[in-house]
């Protein structure tokens, strides 16, 4: 009998292999706990993978083959979903990020990629890699802009942001790309396309003081968190680790000024800033 066909890289690779593994698991009367039990992981691991939230790692593809009696099928198809216009450290959370129906973010220092404008994602990426190649610039940009087309949507993801003061202060790309930065933050809370607050520095010492962190919620998988510090980040789906940094984030917004407020406070610093560029 002949074996699953290989997949096609631009039909999303990673949910169609994640829907060959279930067959697969299906066919062999398996289930998520014992599967993930054979790959020394949990069953919401398994399940994530089926939904296509977290990617087949090349370790994981060879015990699925030889578990699931698929040959090689699943260690060839895995490269496809390897490749990545992202970092490393960012690629499978960005992917997971894509899958999501609810992402919560706490951004200590920057406006979050979501949300970010062209010319602001140019000025992180610049001042990131200051000897990198003008090229190589761009496609960080155009990668940090396709992530942004999940607003396209008019209610799906939703996005609760919380936004450290220090990220609205601190001028990145000059008060012009600040000002525009911040209206365009702006621009989607008044249109209820996403939810803003900012934690001021008058709350002072807080939970999350050690960096940033975005919780992400799946219609058909577990939920996951993702940390990320200079240069390096890990998704995490621990259930205790998960419930512990989502109260993190309550705790968060509730030292942070009203979707209201935050609001007000956001367009007067960017009209700070327009004001300071054009005198």
């Amino acid at each position: 009998m002949p074996g699953p066909k290989d997949l096609d890289p631009s039909s999303s690779p990673r949910a169609l292999l994640g829907a060959e593994l279930r067959h697969a698991r299906e066919k062999a009367g398996l289930s998520q706990e014992q599967l993930g039990q054979l790959l020394f992981a949990s069953g919401s691991f398994i399940g994530q993978l089926e939904a296509g939230t977290r990617r087949i790692q090349p370790e994981h593809a060879r015990v699925l083959d030889e578990v699931l009696g698929t040959g090689d099928f699943f260690q060839r198809n895995c490269r496809a979903t390897a490749k990545s216009r992202y970092p490393e450290h960012f690629a499978e959370a960005a992917e997971a990020e894509a899958e999501a129906i609810e992402i919560r973010h706490y951004a200590p220092m920057l406006i979050p990629g979501l949300l970010q404008t062209p010319a602001y994602a140019r000025a992180v990426n610049r001042a990131h890699a200051p000897t990198a190649p003008e090229e190589t610039i761009e496609e960080w940009v155009d990668g940090t802009m396709a992530r942004t087309r999940l607003l396209a949507h008019p209610t799906k993801p939703l996005l609760w942001a919380v936004l450290d003061e220090a990220a609205l202060r601190r001028v990145t790309g000059g008060r012009a790309v600040m000002a525009e930065a911040l209206h365009h933050v702006a621009g989607l809370a008044r249109r209820g396309r996403v939810i803003v607050q900012v934690l001021p520095f008058s709350a002072g010492a807080h939970k999350a003081m050690e960096g940033s962190l975005k919780l992400m919620d799946f219609e058909d998988a577990p939920p996951l968190v993702y940390f990320e510090g200079v240069g390096t980040g890990r998704l995490e789906d621990d259930p205790a680790t998960v419930t512990r940094l989502r109260f993190t984030f309550e705790l968060l917004m509730a030292s942070a000024l009203s979707p209201e407020k935050s609001l007000a406070l956001i367009e007067a610093v960017a009209q700070d800033y327009a004001h300071e560029e054009h005198p």
